[in-house]
């Protein structure tokens, strides 16, 4: 048992975040981070900031990025694109759920494919809800529960995601990221629902859009 249990630690701290490094680079994947990123002002916080996938889609009206991120190696991987990036980006937290910023400070927030992961979403939210300013904006990408509609694709999620959290780091599959954000006191400015064209319909259920705090 003992050995399973070191197994995993290593996947999980070692191998995961170079596979995720891969995924997250994804061509397909770009066009969605151009859009999410459009429109971040000011500072930014930015949740499960993993390798720094999202630098270069960082728009001209960000002036500072603090990235929370709990992976010294994803870190580790995203030092390149850190040093390129046309603003500060510092790695400032490592739990999205306990943030170590004071009330009011940031401008924008920035999720991307996170909340299927982190233990506690809706906690998360709530910390990115105090520490932007009033009037601050949430941008979020997320993968999770298909449209009502899709029943079989419901089904299959259901059945995968015990597999896919252990794979994954604890990736769910049947999260709704406009729940989430509803129970966490956010109010949703734009969405769009679809599905992510070149993926596994199971893992391709993407909410796309903005929220504010209400």
């Amino acid at each position: 048992m003992r050995d399973a249990e070191a197994g995993m630690g290593f996947y999980a701290e070692q191998a995961l975040p170079r596979i995720l490094d891969v995924a997250c680079g994804a061509r397909m994947a770009r066009p969605l981070r151009r859009r999410v990123c459009g429109g971040l002002v000011g500072e930014v916080v930015e949740i499960g900031f993993g390798t720094g996938h999202n630098i270069p889609f960082y728009p001209q009206g960000v002036t500072g990025v603090s990235a929370v991120e709990p992976s010294d190696v994803a870190w580790r991987l995203a030092a390149e694109r850190v040093r390129n990036a046309r603003v500060p980006v510092r790695r400032a937290g490592l739990d999205g759920q306990s943030l170590p910023f004071g009330d009011d400070v940031f401008d924008s927030a920035l999720s991307t494919w996170t909340l299927c992961t982190i233990p506690d979403a809706v906690a998360a939210l709530r910390e990115l809800r105090r520490v932007l300013r009033p009037g601050g904006t949430l941008h979020f990408v997320e993968h999770g529960i298909a449209p009502e509609g899709d029943r079989r694709v419901r089904r299959l999620q259901r059945r995968l995601e015990p597999l896919n959290k252990r794979l994954l780091g604890g990736c769910h599959l049947t999260r709704s990221a406009p729940d989430l954000l509803a129970a966490a006191g956010f109010t949703i400015t734009a969405l769009d629902v679809f599905y992510e064209e070149g993926a596994p319909k199971f893992l391709a259920a993407e909410s796309l859009g903005t929220a504010v705090s209400r």
